[in-house]
């Protein structure tokens, strides 16, 4: 059992993550502040195995076209970027970023992979210091608690945006060490930025887009229609009907509250 004191550190740590998360999921998709829709995981979910799985679908449901994009098109990701980060760990892993190169530990540019696919997989090898298997022991231990932060840098009816989605997830299950062929914690490591220097909130200020009901047009100019085609230049607009339509969506808030309990439970009975 972790001594009382180490508890009581621990322990107001772990629930500052369980508060204020909210996602809008229908059908299971879960809709961000951006293009991209997360497949997979779900907020709240116990990960572990070889790698971390993370499926995005880039088009908003098929209401931005793929690139390459026609370079004055008023609406196209520019890039998504992807991060690993507890504030309770004190650890903060890239696992995707455009600037890094395919022999890294990190992966590239994750709109450069699956050419054609409207859904991009992530498959991020975890680190040495996740090795293990169930909730964190101590205080020293890298496990437990995370959030995937998922960063989109991208230009919507003519406006620049750059968006923050963290969805919790618990590095809780058997990771194993894979006769030592995983990255090294540290070479994936960045410095965390403090709490209070982080604007989600403004930088989020263009709110969740694309879900059901969401009446957001999408202005584009496609490859076929650059007038340097010689074919016109016209701008098609996404409507709801390219959409999933308007059933099933729920503001969901209960699997992430629900994980972080569970592991709050989990440090109790350490």
């Amino acid at each position: 059992m972790l001594p009382l004191a180490k508890l009581a550190a621990l322990l107001p740590l772990l629930a500052s993550q369980c508060m204020a998360q909210s996602f809008t999921i229908s059908n299971g998709q879960i809709f961000t502040p951006g293009f991209a829709i997360v497949n997979a995981p779900q907020p709240g979910t116990p990960l572990g195995g070889d790698d971390l799985h993370i499926s995005l679908d880039v088009t908003a449901n098929g209401r931005l076209n793929l690139p390459p994009y026609v370079e004055d098109s008023p609406s196209q990701i520019r890039n998504i970027s992807v991060f690993l980060y507890s504030y309770t760990t004190g650890r903060n892993f890239t696992v995707a970023h455009p600037s890094q190169g395919n022999d890294s530990a990190a992966l590239g540019d994750i709109m450069a992979q699956e050419d054609g696919s409207t859904v991009k997989h992530i498959n991020w090898k975890w680190p040495d210091c996740l090795i293990g298997d169930g909730q964190p022991r101590d205080l020293d231990s890298d496990r437990g608690i995370y959030n995937i932060s998922i960063r989109q840098n991208f230009r919507l009816n003519d406006e620049d945006h750059y968006t923050i989605f963290d969805l919790p997830i618990s590095v809780t299950n058997r990771i194993e060490d894979l006769g030592g062929d995983r990255p090294s914690c540290d070479e994936l490591d960045n410095d965390m930025i403090a709490l209070e220097d982080i604007d989600a909130a403004s930088a989020n200020a263009v709110g969740v887009l694309f879900a059901p009901g969401d009446s957001t047009q999408v202005e584009a100019v496609f490859p076929e229609d650059d007038p340097e085609n010689g074919l016109g230049g016209s701008r098609r607009e996404g409507t709801p009907a390219d959409g999933l339509g308007g059933a099933g969506s729920l503001d969901w808030r209960g699997a992430a509250r629900w994980a972080c309990l569970a592991a709050l439970a989990g440090a109790l009975t350490l």
